[in-house]
């Protein structure tokens, strides 16, 4: 009956109510006394029964509502508002009942999706310190090898004392790649990394890159290049020494994971408004169900291979992050025997 009805509504029906019941009392007595009370004072004693009744209720909602439903908002509501504030909360002519009963149902939604975000939040600490741990034992358990053998005598020997040094001094090497790439993950998580963006080639700095790692693909007999057809350059607009780190990271990635004898080509693609730059490989591919996490921070889809190859396991979030700083995207198309492709998105200038 009072579903989805004001307090002035609720009011005026109790009223007429009231007013009705008084009405058919008086009818009665002057049914019995006929001369008990006139025609003109019944209406009038009816209508000061309906507006005295209308008053009384309204009122009495009035402070209900106020009252009992200030409970409800100093639950539900985090902010501290003034008196005066509160009061005018309370709209007589509209169906408070029912906005409070959705505030409750969205604030309780709200509590909901709160909970399962920290469950999330939780898991995904524990997870995290779990791999940094794990990351880190491996370096420094190597390294506490090689100089607890050498302190047992193995320093005598000039070939082992050597070989020892030079392993150990390659997982201190490890540890330092491993903790500046955690140093760049809160920077850029924090939001202390500044874009200082600037307008230049994409192929001159892919040309940079190439370059820059030209005899580390030497090494495993991987050819560095650009894709036929889509070797045009184009002017982009994003902070270069940001985006060079982009590129060392995925073209370093398709060198690690390349077949010898194989090649990693760049192309770049006119897309309007931006502009398309892809690093492919016809490496050894990731599994389908590892793509989804390959931007992970310490994922490794080989994790046993992935070590051997040296690196952080950071690589690929810090190159996610970097994209997401520049309010671009980043994708992966892979297939295992086939290789990776990675894309990543410029502004166009």
């Amino acid at each position: 009956m009072f579903k989805n009805s004001t307090p002035r509504e609720i009011a005026l029906r109790a009223a007429l109510t009231i007013g009705g019941a008084s009405l058919g009392v008086m009818l009665l007595l002057k049914i019995i006394v006929p001369d008990s009370i006139s025609w003109p004072a019944l209406l009038l004693l009816t209508l000061a029964a309906v507006g005295f009744s209308y008053v009384v209720v309204l009122t009495y909602l009035d402070r209900y509502i106020y009252r009992k439903i200030k409970l409800i908002y100093k639950t539900i509501h985090h902010q501290k508002v003034n008196a005066e504030m509160k009061r005018e909360g309370v709209d007589l002519d509209q169906p408070i009942i029912d906005d409070v009963g959705q505030e409750v149902e969205e604030w309780a939604e709200k509590q909901q999706r709160q909970m399962e975000q920290y469950e999330r939040f939780a898991d995904y600490r524990r997870r995290y310190v779990g791999d940094i741990s794990h990351e880190l034992k491996t370096p420094i358990f190597n390294i506490q090898g090689y100089l607890h053998t050498l302190l047992e005598g193995g320093y005598h020997d000039e070939k082992i004392s050597m070989s020892f040094l030079k392993k150990a001094a390659k997982n201190v090497d490890r540890l330092q790649t491993i903790v500046e790439d955690l140093g760049a993950i809160s920077r850029l998580e924090s939001g202390e990394l500044i874009l200082d963006t600037d307008v230049f080639d994409i192929k001159e700095l892919a040309n940079e890159v190439i370059d820059e790692l030209d005899l580390k693909s030497r090494e495993v007999g991987i050819e560095l290049g650009f894709k036929p057809g889509a070797d045009t350059g184009f002017m982009v607009e994003a902070d270069r020494e940001s985006i060079r780190q982009v590129l060392v990271n995925l073209v370093t990635n398709s060198i690690k994971y390349g077949n010898p004898g194989g090649a990693t080509k760049l192309g770049f693609y006119d897309m309007d408004a931006y502009i398309l730059c892809e690093i492919a490989d016809n490496g050894i591919g990731i599994p389908e169900k590892h793509l989804p996490h390959v931007f992970d921070r310490f994922y490794r889809v080989d994790k046993s291979r992935s070590r051997k190859k040296g690196g952080s396991g950071l690589g690929l979030s810090i190159v996610k992050h970097i994209m997401e700083a520049h309010q671009q995207t980043i994708n992966v198309r892979s297939s295992p025997g086939l290789g990776s492709t990675f894309g990543i998105t410029l502004a166009k200038a």
